[in-house]
This record gives structure tokens, sequence and C-alpha cells, in this order.
């Protein structure tokens, strides 16, 4: 019963599924068989083409790349125009006299993650520019395969990136805005700003492989270096030192962010009485300034204990004119006013003078050698900012007169009467971290050019003596 041929008519439906074209054989063929046998193939071929092309057309549904980067655009400008439109709104409800006490202590308490989301962003461009030109920075940094490059930092769909911080940070801000305006004090004082530090640090110490586990130990352990330095100082634990006293201010208001969430004194305006823990008078303000350069003065002793370079000493030296800088800075609001106009405000003028130029000639000295000014914007491959930026004249003006601008802009933010305008003292914060970015750029290229120098020799060294080798087998063959 199963093993005959069955005679079936060719035109049968039963030998087709839907949709398939109809099989026909020839009216005058002698053998029936052989028409169903026929038309059976003909069917097994038009269900295999048939099946071929079904992934093709689930392909053709899928929407193109362009298309989602289009719609990820149109969500974003969505984004940025919904928290424009809560924020505005819930700012127009206050009251006049309350509203630039309120929104002085929302800067505080996001503008340093604003900044660091800033310095994210920077730090890719970086990490891009090194990777189209010729600079190692992976060699540079002892960086494993699996470190952080540029299009980790700016993906929008996975870990822990630049994407996600700016626009989590600005949400949480919105809903802290909406929150607090709203008449809902006490959700505003612990959802939106205690969720996102406890999430920040967790995320940071999070310890299983997610969200880039060896980039955040890396991270973490270098912290750890500068804090103690009790081994030989690396170029990668100086350079983020160096990072570090840019982000002094960031720094000083997270530590008054978490002093007022400890004392529970967000969403109050407790923290703005003088004698309070968290405020403008608090002592922790300048010790918290005074840290990463003190942390960059004990690298250059370990440094001169490692290495005897007298060079190192200056430039401890460089860092040690920051204190006096910050210090008299904080007397204002501990002496008398006609004993800061008299006395402290000259000095702290000429510390600050004494600093911005120190560092400024140490950066261009020391740090750069513009000189070597050859690589860092020599792309690989022809490139419209390669073609701006490399060999030009302007680019060396530019740096030279920015940097000396922005030092001084970044010491004169230490002014202890610029503390309550928080519009200023962001923007000049901003501007520093923008300093710090264009430094990178030559501080890096000159330790390639240092490094290629080195090996040059060693290479040249190594040469000389298998030459001495060769003369000296000759001479006793002789």
């Amino acid at each position: 019963m199963f093993g005959a041929v069955a005679n079936v008519p060719t035109n049968s439906p039963h030998l087709r599924k839907s949709g398939s074209r109809p099989v026909f054989s020839d009216p005058g063929s002698a053998e029936l068989g052989s028409g169903a046998e026929e038309g059976f193939f003909h069917l097994v071929e038009g269900n295999e083409m048939k099946g071929a092309s079904t992934p093709l057309s689930t392909a053709a549904i899928m929407p193109s790349p362009l298309f989602l980067w289009r719609f990820k655009v149109l969500l974003f400008f969505i984004w940025v125009f919904s928290c424009c439109k809560f924020g505005w709104d819930s700012v127009m409800r206050m009251s006049v006299d309350l509203r630039d006490l309120f929104l002085y202590e929302a800067f505080l308490y996001y503008n340093p993650l604003l900044l660091v989301t800033m310095t994210v962003w920077l730090w890719g461009v970086n990490l891009w520019v090194f990777s189209q030109s010729t600079v190692n920075y992976a060699k540079i940094f002892d960086l494993d395969q699996s470190h952080l490059t540029h299009r980790e930092i700016w993906k929008f769909d996975d870990g822990w990136c630049a994407t996600w911080m700016t626009i989590i940070v600005p949400t949480s801000m919105t809903a802290y805005i909406y929150l607090y305006s709203h008449g809902e004090v006490s959700l505003a004082a612990s959802q939106p700003v205690v969720l996102l530090y406890t999430a920040i640090a967790l995320v940071l110490i999070f310890p299983f492989d997610i969200f880039y586990l060896s980039s955040r130990y890396f991270l973490l352990k270098t912290f750890w270096r500068i804090v103690l330095p009790l081994q030989a100082i690396s170029f990668c634990d100086f350079f983020l030192a160096d990072i570090l006293t840019s982000m002094a201010k960031v720094f000083s208001d997270l530590e008054r962010s978490v002093c007022r969430m400890l004392h529970r004194q967000v969403a109050t305006i407790a923290w703005f009485e003088a004698d309070s823990v968290c405020g403008s008078h608090s002592v922790a303000i300048p010790l918290v300034l005074v840290l990463p350069y003190l942390f960059r003065f004990f690298q250059c002793l370990r440094q001169y204990k490692d290495t005897g370079e007298k060079t190192t000493l200056l430039n401890a030296l460089k860092y040690s004119t920051a204190v006096p800088v910050i210090f008299l800075s904080a007397l204002k609001y501990h002496v008398f006013p006609d004993r800061w106009t008299s006395i402290y405000r000259p000095l702290w003028l000429l510390s600050s003078v004494l600093n911005s130029l120190y560092s400024f000639y140490w950066d261009v000295t020391r740090d750069w050698d513009l000189s070597a000014f050859t690589r860092i914007f020599k792309f690989s491959k022809p490139s419209l900012l390669s073609n701006l930026l490399h060999g030009r004249r302007w680019v060396y003006l530019w740096v030279i007169v920015s940097n000396l601008v922005l030092r001084c802009t970044w010491t004169y933010k230490l002014s202890a009467h610029l503390r309550h305008n928080y519009l200023t003292v962001f923007t000049i914060t901003a501007l520093e971290i923008f300093r710090r970015f264009q430094w990178i750029f030559f501080r890096v290229e000159n330790e390639w050019n240092k490094m290629n120098a080195k090996s040059n020799i060693q290479m040249s060294l190594a040469d000389a003596s298998e030459e001495d080798k060769l003369l000296g087998s000759n001479e006793r063959n002789v």
C-alpha cells in the first residue's frame, strides 16, 4: 500500500500548496505516471525556491540603518523638548525669591555629573583622533585588548556609556525639579538625586562581568595607585592625576552633595546657613579642592625618589603653588572684610598669577613639545579634519593662547565670591575641562615621540653591539 506509485492527475490540487504555480503535463504522453512524477519534481523545486526566498523577504522587512539612526535622532529631540518643557514649567511655578536658591541647589547636585558626562564625550573624541593617527595610545597607557574604544564610549545600545549618561542625568534633574515644584518635596529629596548617585556608585564597584568590568577595574586600580603612590609611577597614573586636578571643583561639589544627602538637607534651605555643616563656609570645601594637587605633588616626590631627576622636584613645586590659592580664597569666609581686602586678597592675587604662569610655562615647555607636532592630526586616510589642523600655524597660536587664558580663568574660579554664581562656575569648570581636552592631544603625542626615540636608540645600540661582535670574530679569524 505504501510502496506503489499512485497514479494521480498532474493538475490535482493535492500535489501543490496554496500559492504555488500549477503543474501541467503533455496530454499526448503515453505514460501518465511519468507526467505525475515530473510534476512532483517541479513541485519540490518550486517549494525549495520559495523557502530560499523567505530570508530575503524577512531582510526586506527590517528597516535600514539610516532609518534607525534618523528614528533615534527624532526620539532624542523629542526627549530634549520634553525635558526642557517640563523643567521650564516647573521652575515658573515657583516664587521668585525661592527660584534662585532652588536652581543653585539643583545645579550643585547635577553639575558634577553633567561635567563628568562632558569629560567622557571629549575622551571619546581623543581616542577617535588617536585611532585615526599614528599614535598608539593603547601601548602608551599599557591597555589590554578589551579596553574601551571611542565606539564603545559613544555606543547607544550597550553598556554604561556617554549616550546613556547624557540621557539619564538630565532626566533625573527634570524629575527632581518637577517633583519639588509640585509639592512632592519628600520624593524629590529621596528619589531622583539619591537614587542616581547610588546607582552610579554601584555600577562602578559592580563585581560581575557586565558594564565593561575590565575597564572599571582598571580605572579603580589607577585611582588607588594615585591615592597611595607606594609603587613606581606609570604614565597612566600621573596622566589621570593631572585630569583630576582639572576636576577639583567637580569633587568639591560631589562632597557637598553627599554631605547634604547624609544630613538630610536635600530639597531644603538648611544648608544655606553660614554655620551649616554642608554650607559654603565649610572647611571641607578647600580640603577637597586641594586633594588632587596633593596627590600629584606626592607622585612627583615618588618619581624623584625612583629616578633622581631634579625636574620632578620643579614639577612638584608647580602643584604646590595651587595650595595658597585655594586656602587664601577660603579665608574670605573666616576673616573680617577689611582684613580680607587689605591683606589676604593681594596675597591671593599674587599666588593666582604665580600659579597660572608657572602652570602655563610647564604645559608649553615640558608637557608639550610643539616642535614635534607631526603625528596627532596626520590621519592615515585623507580627512577634512586632518587637512584643516595638521601643520597649520593657527593651531599652534590657538593652543598656546587659549591655554594661557583658560589657566587664568581656572585659577580665578577658586575665588570665594563666585561660589554662589552657579552659572559662572559651571561655565568656567566646563572651559577648564575643554582646556584639558586640548592638553591631552599634545601630552600623549609627546609621550609617543619619546617612546619612539627611546626604542630607536635601543635598536641602534643593539645594532652597534652586533657589529662589534662581528668585527671581533673577524679579527680572531684573521
